[in-house]
């Protein structure tokens, strides 16, 4: 039996979990139209948050089989408290240490069979990780004013793809040293200002609000004429969150330019995350 044909705890806990989540976090969502009803589609937004996955799955009455990283599915893993729950859930393994051809055959099944998958094209949640915030707090000798823990902790607010741009900045003279050093720990809130203070333009920070994305998605779009369905996801993940915003663009069609249907697929995330944070500038 193919993981696509019964999703038994999905199908059972979606609308109790749903609601719950709901209540929780307070989500917007705007576009939920734009999900077709029937046929191939994958699902692909930017990463931010564990939760990132729960914004599409309330959005839309189909079920979505979703790609996860197979430490979800292994107890001996720190991640792997609940693997029964991502297998009943229709979510499919990936080993993202390999190229992994059993998880995209699976993955391929899905939309051959005209169903939903969901995938984040970065890869990887795009969040300052454990060994890049090592590489900082060695680097910039933060030993001497905080404990790895906390400064570990405190990084993972920060976006690596903005962290990595900053530290770019600083190295082209557009930021002194000491103000890089003194906004390292709140990396996000550093950019915003910059520019708000037209140090850096608005184009310059979309350019670098998300990982460069991996070319699976526009792949298996392409090799099962799937639609792609862009969202982006902006704001925060509180306790009634007053601006975590989900917003999902129309369907891409991709024709046989795969590095032309990737850009168009990024380009349409950025927009929407710019439609998101209008307010803000």
């Amino acid at each position: 039996m193919s993981n696509s044909e019964k999703m038994p705890i999905y199908k059972i806990a979606r609308p109790t979990l749903g609601l719950i989540y709901r209540l929780w976090y307070n989500p917007k969502i705007i576009g939920k139209e734009n999900i077709p009803k029937e046929g191939p589609i994958l699902l692909v937004g930017n990463h931010i948050h564990i939760m990132d996955q729960c914004n599409v799955i309330i959005s839309t009455k189909r079920c979505i089989h979703y790609m996860a990283k197979k430490e979800y599915f292994d107890k001996q893993y720190k991640e792997g408290k609940f693997p029964w729950f991502f297998r009943g859930a229709g979510c499919i393994p990936v080993d993202r240490s390999k190229k992994d051809e059993e998880a995209t055959a699976s993955a391929l099944e899905v939309l051959h069979e005209g169903k939903a998958l969901g995938l984040f094209p970065e890869g990887t949640r795009n969040k300052v990780k454990e060994e890049r915030a090592k590489e900082l707090y060695e680097k910039y000798h933060q030993e001497d004013k905080i404990e790895f823990e906390k400064f570990s902790k405190l990084m993972n607010k920060t976006r690596t793809s903005i962290m990595n741009y900053l530290e770019e900045l600083k190295d082209r003279g557009i930021v002194t040293e000491e103000e890089f050093l003194d906004n390292l720990l709140n990396g996000e809130d550093f950019m915003k200002d910059l520019v708000i203070n037209h140090r850096v333009s608005k184009e310059e920070y979309y350019d670098h609000c998300l990982l460069p994305l991996k070319f699976g998605a526009v792949s298996m779009a392409h090799k099962t004429n799937a639609k792609l369905v862009p969202y982006a996801i902006t704001g925060d993940y509180k306790l009634r969150s007053k601006n975590l915003t989900i917003r999902i663009g129309e369907p891409l069609e991709v024709e046989d330019d795969l590095e032309k249907a990737n850009k168009e697929l990024d380009q349409a995330i950025k927009d929407l995350m710019k439609e998101n944070e209008k307010k803000e500038w």
